[in-house]
């Protein structure tokens, strides 16, 4: 698909939003709107994407619900989650102008983004696996942020073969900061985290806040990948930072993935 075509397929489902927002809930209208923006989502990104997903996980009802919950709770939910459904889309259309070229079609903007994803998604998988050998031999045991390090640049060597470990990040509010690693041809930097007792999920959002801050100045990075390893599960909302941080700013991508699910 062309760039053209792809933003004006985007550009058409979010002119629908407001005439939704005057519809009772859940109209045939709203069915169909949702309907048809996940055909456009799956036929310009493809159909095993993150931009499928975050429009799928949109939520229009309210998380919790009692028969004492006013009417108008559902109608302001509802009308949140168009408004979410607005902002994703015109984050989709900012990520097309900034990153397709003009005669990019049927292509992911970044195609290698998914093959970290998938390392993301499976690396829980791994570090399990690697427990159970034969004759109870040595293994690596993931017990800290070194260790998470250690596998996943294993795990990357499977997709890239320039991979620069430890480079220094210009100074934010005056202290440097280094990154786990960088992916040099692709400009995509990766920034790994455990969680551990006091880093959990306020921590955790605090730090990745001055992160994505730190790597915007950083002249090889155009994309920046967060993948926070939680294998105790001790971030209670894990979606909520995944959308609330995943998104394009001043140019930059930034794609948050805390896994397990």
């Amino acid at each position: 698909m062309k760039k053209e075509e792809a933003i004006e397929k985007l550009k058409r489902q979010i002119q629908l939003i407001d005439n939704l927002k005057s519809q009772p809930r859940f109209s045939q209208d709203f069915t169909k709107w949702k309907r048809d923006t996940e055909i456009s989502i799956e036929w310009i990104f493809g159909n095993d994407t993150r931009h499928i997903k975050e429009f799928k996980n949109i939520s229009y009802s309210p998380f919790v619900a009692t028969a004492s919950t006013p009417q108008k709770t559902y109608e302001e939910t509802f009308k949140g989650g168009l408004e979410k459904g607005r902002m994703i889309l015109e984050s989709m259309i900012q990520e097309i102008v900034d990153y397709w070229e003009e005669n990019n079609i049927n292509q992911p903007i970044i195609p290698d983004l998914n093959k970290i994803e998938l390392l993301c998604n499976r690396f829980d998988l791994v570090a399990r696996q690697l427990k159970t050998r034969h004759s109870s031999r040595n293994t690596i045991e993931i017990n800290d942020e070194y260790d998470v390090q250690d596998l996943f640049h294993a795990l990357l060597t499977l997709y890239f073969d320039d991979i620069r470990d430890e480079e220094w990040t210009p100074s934010y509010a005056g202290k440097a900061s280094r990154t786990d690693f960088l992916l040099k041809e692709e400009q995509i930097v990766i920034e790994l985290k455990k969680t551990r007792e006091n880093l959990a999920d306020k921590k955790v959002g605090e730090e990745l806040i001055i992160d994505i801050t730190r790597y915007k100045s950083h002249t090889d990075c155009k994309t920046l990948i967060c993948f926070v390893y939680d294998p105790e599960r001790r971030i209670k909302n894990p979606r909520g930072i995944e959308n609330d941080l995943s998104k394009t700013t001043d140019g930059m991508i930034v794609q948050v993935f805390i896994r397990p699910i």
